[in-house]
């Protein structure tokens, strides 16, 4: 029953956003380490499909998005993963542009986002009324309902159409490729 309702409540926010009374951004983080899983693949019968490794996995590259669907894909990247910190810095950015945006257009910012522990951390809720004041929101998805996040589709077309089956020499040579594989998205 909880989650049919905040469907509800999301399906309103969609049709607010279509009709043009607020901005709806979906936030999610998505992770790439230096060795993809390829999505498919082919080889001869009888033969054995193989991936050279590198010699050296390190680190993982994390992005944190906000997806505007039919308008805008902001993101910012991370070595390792996002914490609270960087996630006020992204949030902070983002209420800059929603006061922008309600100054020029009157419009409120909507930021959908999943129970991930940094998003309700103590330092965060601590910000919540300032960003509220300056027209950013913050609708939370039910939890373990990942699907009403409509951002999943697209880190699932950014893994498997740009970054599937390719291995990279450095975290460097892995966030050029996501932010090549984000250009193609926007």
């Amino acid at each position: 029953m909880y989650q049919g309702r905040k469907q509800a409540d999301l399906d309103t926010l969609e049709l607010a956003a279509q009709e043009g009374h607020i901005d709806l951004k979906y936030l999610d983080e998505a992770g790439f380490c230096l060795y993809s899983p390829v999505s498919y693949s082919y080889s001869r019968v009888g033969t054995q499909k193989q991936l050279d490794q590198v010699p050296t996995r390190g680190n993982r590259i994390s992005i944190l998005g906000l997806w505007q669907p039919d308008n805008t894909f902001e993101y910012a990247l991370a070595q390792g993963g996002f914490n609270g910190e960087s996630y006020l810095k992204v949030m902070d950015w983002m209420a800059q542009k929603a006061a922008l945006s309600l100054a020029q257009t009157g419009r409120l910012t909507v930021v959908v986002q999943d129970n991930c522990p940094i998003h309700k951390r103590d330092i965060v809720r601590q910000h919540w009324q300032r960003w509220q004041e300056k027209g950013l929101l913050l609708f939370f998805l039910p939890p373990y309902s990942a699907q009403m996040n409509r951002i999943e589709d697209q880190w699932h077309q950014l893994k498997t159409h740009e970054i599937a089956g390719q291995i990279f020499e450095d975290e460097y040579d892995l966030a050029m490729a996501v932010i090549k594989g984000m250009e193609t998205r926007s």
